[in-house]
């Protein structure tokens, strides 16, 4: 009973970070859905799902090897897995993270700054210091308290999307109806919008191997990663399918064409608008906060490992993890003050081009040659332990 208490506890946790991980401002705001699904009209509600399959897939054998070979931080956990190929891919994902440590904390630093500004009537500024500070103070605590927080904001930011897009999705069921019947109307090519659909994937695991080495500690036997990235995938492919499924409602409007944050057009054009955009404005806010905070937890992680190979992503926060985060957290603070929104709007489909060659083509002909890590005859101690 105990064993399987641990196990749904870890499912949840391990879970609700890769929620909060992709459920940023940008996702929240609407952009992303736009960008990556809509436009491909109605092959949007079938790729929306199959990005968070192709996501569940590669963030679920990582966590699977990390836990069975026991490598809790990305760089062991490069190193083991790409064996004698390690030397070339285990530096260019170095580069790749280095890319997201720079583009992903300064987008929340941004995009939760200049909401909570327009919330508050706060200068920028101090906003983005004001989420520094949390961001900071959450990720200073390790890897346990990240998964405690991420279940709980999940259920924040879980609890408010479906507050904004139910009350709209029936209010203006007609238009959504309408929608859907232009769209299988109109004859799209499949391949851009399957295209677009793995470049999606592609970006939001792109962390992955940084993220889930180090909290796929706290799963019980390697196995348990399957059910933990089932759990995460039903949760989140419900939650992208509403969100994707209520912006139909306005894709015809002008509005909707020329603005960056298509749920606020949602919601001006709905109902409770009046007290819906205040509890979008905190989902911003929430999501970009979380993801932020899973990559400065993870970034943490590795630079405390290269200065202590006994470091404990679990253990209590040292002068290293304080000085490791705060250096972390001020980088994403002054890049967010140069204003890099154009650029950081760039980089994610360029940081999902470069997961391709690192990640996305290398772990399959990982799983073929090692018939998914099977003729390892080895299992490694966490798995020896609990077989």
């Amino acid at each position: 009973m105990a064993r399987s208490g641990t196990k749904l506890a870890a499912a949840f946790g391990i879970s609700f970070v890769w929620f909060t991980t992709q459920f940023g401002g940008g996702f929240a705001s609407g952009a992303q859905l736009k960008a990556y699904f809509i436009q491909y009209g109605i092959f949007s509600l079938v790729t929306c799902i199959g990005a968070q399959a192709i996501a569940a897939f590669y963030n679920a054998y990582i966590a699977y090897y990390c836990k069975k070979h026991g490598t809790h931080d990305y760089r062991s956990f490069n190193n083991k897995f790409y064996g004698k190929y390690s030397p070339v891919f285990s530096n260019l994902f170095e580069i790749v993270y280095i890319f997201v440590l720079l583009i992903v904390p300064a987008v929340a630093f941004a995009t939760g700054g200049s909401t909570l500004a327009k919330l508050t009537g706060i200068p920028y500024f101090a906003c983005t210091a004001a989420i520094g500070v949390f961001i900071f103070v959450v990720a200073i605590y390790g890897t346990a308290i990240v998964r405690k927080v991420a279940v709980i904001l999940s259920v924040m930011i879980v609890a408010g999307l479906l507050v904004v897009f139910i009350p709209n999705i029936y209010a203006q069921w007609s238009a959504i109806m309408n929608t859907i019947h232009e769209m299988t109307a109109t004859k799209l090519p499949v391949w851009p919008a399957v295209w677009s659909m793995i470049v999606y994937a592609a970006f939001q695991i792109a962390a992955s191997p940084a993220i889930f080495s180090q909290h796929s500690k706290a799963l019980v036997k390697p196995s348990d990663a399957t059910f933990t990235f089932t759990l995460g995938f039903f949760v989140n492919s419900i939650m992208v399918f509403i969100s994707t499924f209520g912006l139909l409602a306005i894709v015809s409007t002008p509005e909707y064409a020329q603005s960056p944050l298509p749920v606020l057009v949602l919601i001006e054009k709905g109902v409770g608008a009046s007290y819906l955009m205040p509890i979008l404005s905190v989902l911003i806010i929430l999501g970009a906060v979380s993801t932020a905070v899973n990559m400065v937890s993870a970034g943490t992680a590795r630079i405390c490992k290269m200065l202590d190979k006994n470091f404990d992503a679990d253990g209590k926060p040292t002068l290293k993890v304080a000085a490791s985060t705060l250096v972390l957290c001020l980088l994403g603070f002054g890049v967010a003050q140069f204003g890099l929104i154009a650029l950081v709007a760039k980089g994610y489909g360029f940081l999902g081009y470069l997961t391709f060659p690192v990640i996305l083509i290398p772990y399959v002909i990982h799983m073929v040659v090692t018939n998914f890590d099977r003729n390892n005859e080895t299992l490694g101690a966490a798995e020896a332990q609990t077989a």
